[in-house]
């Protein structure tokens, strides 16, 4: 490759970088500049202007009192601790029963698995509300830990993926020693797969936090709120406060920014891992 075509695939690889940067966090910097901004300064001012005074924090302590944010942040906890740690119970069970045993109809479980994750949400939406009505769980925190714990099939197929680097014959050394299969898969299983168990709690626990739509279905009472439904008090039949929900969606990123700055290396080592091994 001769000089000038390295230069120009190089120009290009950065080129690419900024665009796609820029791309990110142009709509970050609108938010965060018309979170700054008054009522009237946001109408009739354009979305890149500097706000009149960068010290406001009005709209701030409005998403804070007003939107019932510190309640929603506390609904959001709940679901998303009991969602989490049912998840990883059932899905790593799930993937130990399917990738240690030999039983009848294995492929077809794990091909209806696939086929459940090629079906759109939405278009069981109605058969989904009848089943939870029907269970009493509407209007409660238990339609939507319910869910949640429900719809997770790529969790599943994340532990089966780690389980397969897993040597079978440490299963087979704890037979020997007297251990059953509850205990291979407490003392042995469980704790080898804490990559994998880390890139679940990671993903999934960001896909509850940003869910919008089984909240705002299945939970109408506001006590029972969580954040990303706290946004959308801000919304009326008349118009939208647009620079409160701008500070609230501000508030909402910053958890989540910090979290995943400090645990993005947990998410690709465990791609990575269970792909590779």
């Amino acid at each position: 490759m001769s000089v000038l075509a390295t230069k120009t695939a190089t120009a290009s690889k950065y080129v690419t970088l900024v665009v796609a940067s820029l791309a990110a966090l142009v709509p970050i910097l609108v938010i965060v500049v018309a979170s700054l901004k008054g009522h009237d300064e946001l109408l009739t001012t354009g979305p890149f202007d500097a706000p009149a005074n960068w010290l406001n924090v009005d709209n701030y302590v409005t998403a804070f009192t007003k939107g019932k944010m510190v309640q929603g942040f506390a609904n959001t906890a709940i679901l998303l601790l009991v969602s989490v740690t049912g998840t990883i119970l059932i899905g790593t069970m799930a993937a130990y029963a399917i990738d240690r045993f030999t039983f009848r109809l294995k492929k077809t479980v794990v091909a209806a698995f696939l086929l459940a994750t090629l079906v759109p949400g939405v278009t069981t939406q109605v058969a989904t509300f009848q089943v939870i009505n029907t269970l009493g769980l509407y209007n409660t925190r238990g339609a939507a830990i319910a869910l949640f714990l429900g719809t997770d099939i790529v969790s599943i197929y994340i532990f089966i993926q780690f389980l397969g680097s897993i040597p079978r014959e440490l299963d087979e050394a704890a037979v020997l020693d007297g251990a059953n299969h509850v205990t291979i898969y407490r003392r042995i299983i469980l704790p080898l797969l804490k990559p994998a168990i880390a890139t679940v709690v990671i993903i999934k626990g960001i896909a509850i936090y940003n869910e919008f739509y089984i909240p705002f279905l299945y939970m109408k009472d506001t006590d029972l709120g969580v954040i990303s439904t706290a946004l959308y008090r801000f919304k009326g039949p008349f118009g939208a406060q647009w620079e409160v929900i701008s500070a609230g969606v501000v508030i909402v990123i910053i958890p989540t920014l910090v979290i995943f700055l400090l645990l993005q290396r947990f998410i690709y080592n465990g791609f990575t891992s269970g792909a590779t091994k």
